[in-house]
């Protein structure tokens, strides 16, 4: 990509969003994974008009643009990404609750609205306690635990398409499926309305204790990660499973390792690159196929250049 390309749209962009965008910022800090490379143009649209000004000014000057929540489902390559890498800000922070429901922007941290819903003595929303990441990612990845997910109580969504405009989608424009919400890539998720139902305060609060406490005991809390980095085959046996009867449980590659805790997530155990992820990564999949036929697909998303490709190669961003 042009410097020359990206240092103009920096300049329009700066114009606007002031100190909400900045250069070359490195986006390990910015992933729950704690690596990464550096974005060209790193945004902050603390507005629609915001959000328009940004999605305008890459359209124009050609430049890739991604969408980040909180990094919790990202693995950015050590390179960085050549475009612009933008997150919402102010404006898609809001909430507000009218009796069952929960209307809340994207930006909205899941931990914090689950805090918010049994605070207001509202259940249907506990399975998600400890999950991180914002309202926006869950709902594009359709995050879910304790055989519950986000899409189960979604009422409406509102998305931002790059054609600047808003749509509002709901029922049958609606279709979650596992790890997936039916929306475009090009689609940015601003806001959405969440259906709950009138509950026992000390009952939810019982149960999220109860839903974190198994998330403590099975996850490696203590270290960086991306949370399950594979997704549970069509085949009866979760990915995991698969994973540890390989024998891949502490393998390393650098200073990523395959957690002996829990088998489908890879852990940062201190400096690790995201090249150590990726290759890591691989090498789980090539001895879980060798072992039991089974191909698993990648749950988290790539952002930037890998070397090679996993199987089947995931999307590129």
């Amino acid at each position: 990509m042009s410097n020359r390309y990206i240092a103009r749209a920096f300049s329009t962009m700066q114009k606007f969003l002031k100190e909400n965008v900045v250069r070359d910022k490195t986006l390990a800090k910015e992933t729950t994974m704690r690596v990464g490379g550096p974005a060209a143009i790193f945004a902050i649209a603390d507005s629609l008009e915001h959000l328009k000004i940004v999605i305008d000014t890459a359209k124009d000057w050609g430049l890739p643009l991604f969408v980040i929540g909180k990094g919790s489902n990202l693995l950015v390559s050590d390179s960085g990404f050549p475009g612009v890498v933008l997150r919402l800000g102010q404006d898609f922070m809001q909430r507000k609750i009218d009796k069952n429901k929960i209307q809340a922007g994207a930006a909205v941290s899941l931990p914090s609205l689950v805090q918010e819903a049994a605070r207001h003595s509202l259940a249907g929303l506990s399975f998600a306690v400890g999950i991180p990441g914002s309202l926006g990612g869950a709902l594009a990845t359709n995050a879910g635990a304790h055989e519950s997910c986000i899409g189960d109580i979604v009422k409406n969504v509102i998305i931002y398409t790059r054609s600047c405009e808003l749509k509002v989608l709901t029922g049958d424009d609606l279709r979650f499926e596992y790890r997936k919400g039916n929306f475009e890539d090009s689609d940015i998720v601003v806001e959405a309305t969440l259906n709950l139902k009138p509950g026992d305060s000390n009952e939810i609060k019982r149960e999220m204790e109860e839903f974190f406490a198994e998330r403590k005991e099975s996850q490696p809390l203590q270290f960086p990660s991306a949370g399950c980095v594979f997704k549970n085959p069509k085949v009866g046996v979760s990915a995991g499973k698969l994973i540890a009867e390989s024998g891949c449980k502490g393998m390393r590659m650098g200073n990523a390792e395959v957690s002996a805790k829990h088998a489908n997530f890879i852990v940062n155990c201190g400096h690790a690159t995201a090249s150590d992820i990726y290759n890591l990564l691989r090498a789980v999949q090539k001895r879980v196929f060798e072992l039991h036929g089974v191909i698993l697909e990648p749950e988290i998303r790539f952002l930037g250049e890998f070397d090679d490709v996993l199987l089947p190669a995931p999307d590129r961003l």
